[in-house]
């Protein structure tokens, strides 16, 4: 008997950095089709990381990356792995580590899931809250340290790291329109499918 083709379906994903409070989170719809590698480069924009350090996929005791051929490291492709492969159902979460120096941790948790029509316009960020730590800035500690150096203009370190940060740096902020653009110059590239 011939196996009947499976439907294609959008997932609203929910991401929040872990450890972080108050909490810095995403929630996007995608479809099932994309490639963890696709996804990858779409939670880069999203969360507004740079692309500058490597990643994994965690699910279960599987990891999903770059293998390198130079280390003897477990870490599987994930540029064949599509999102339904690893996650079927509502509720299912896997991590999305970025920047193994600081690792960043993030829990990304399947929230809704439904067909795909023609009117569901994907990949998409509907909502999200304050703006990703800057790239290499220590970590968790080393981010507490910035925000709190931000914060205090009597800090003997507020001026190095305001000017490190950038002075457009502003931990609240997050703007949905401007990771769509940012999502629909990727579409247009190509790098999500």
């Amino acid at each position: 008997m011939a196996r009947r083709p499976s439907i294609e379906r959008v997932y609203q994903l929910g991401i929040r950095l872990e450890r972080i409070e108050p909490p810095i989170w995403r929630r996007i719809v995608v479809s099932d089709q994309i490639t963890l590698a696709s996804l990858h480069h779409l939670l880069q924009v999203v969360m507004g990381w740079e692309h500058s350090h490597l990643h994994q996929f965690l699910v279960g005791t599987t990891r999903y990356g770059e293998p390198d051929p130079d280390y003897d490291d477990d870490i599987q492709s994930d540029q064949r792995v599509r999102l339904r492969d690893i996650a079927r159902e509502k509720g299912a979460s896997f991590r999305y580590e970025y920047d193994f120096g600081d690792g960043w941790m993030h829990l990304i948790t399947i929230e809704k899931m439904w067909p795909r029509t023609d009117l569901h316009l994907v990949p998409r960020c509907i909502e999200g809250a304050r703006a990703c730590p800057p790239e290499d800035c220590g970590g968790i500690g080393g981010y507490e340290n910035l925000l709190e150096a931000l914060r205090d203009r009597r800090h003997p370190e507020h001026q190095e790291l305001r000017a490190w940060a950038g002075k457009h740096f502003d931990p609240e902020l997050f703007s949905v329109q401007a990771v769509n653009s940012a999502l629909a110059l990727l579409v247009a590239l190509g790098v999500t499918s």
